[in-house]
């Protein structure tokens, strides 16, 4: 997600207009739109200002948020999961072909018939 994007997301979840942030930043509310919207470059001082009124900081801000951190780890712990189901699978199969195969050679399993010479 964009900075200006995530500065809409939190002014949303805060219950903010952009009226109201347009007025604390001393600005009109359409250059804040158009910051909001990606129209304008955003300033570190800007940013700054932006999230002080939203109450949160910047390393907060930048960070992903829990829901998506764990959607993240869910995201990789599956993947992982199918690599895992599928070198099991490999393995199962090699295991049984060995077992086969020692199986013929004590005897304990039936022999296949010998074709052509006696």
């Amino acid at each position: 997600m964009k900075v200006h994007e995530k500065i809409r997301q939190l002014r949303l979840e805060k219950g903010y207009s952009q009226e109201v942030m347009a007025e604390d930043l001393h600005i009109s509310a359409t250059a804040y739109g158009d910051m909001e919207r990606g129209k304008t470059e955003l300033t570190l001082s800007r940013l700054e200002q932006v999230l002080q009124i939203l109450g949160t900081t910047a390393d907060v801000f930048f960070n992903a948020s829990s829901s998506e951190k764990l959607s993240l780890e869910n995201e990789k712990l599956r993947i992982e999961n199918e690599k895992l189901r599928q070198e099991n699978q490999y393995l199962k199969e090699k295991f049984d072909d060995r077992v086969l195969s020692e199986l013929y050679r004590i005897g304990a399993a039936t022999r296949r018939e010998r074709i052509g010479f006696k």
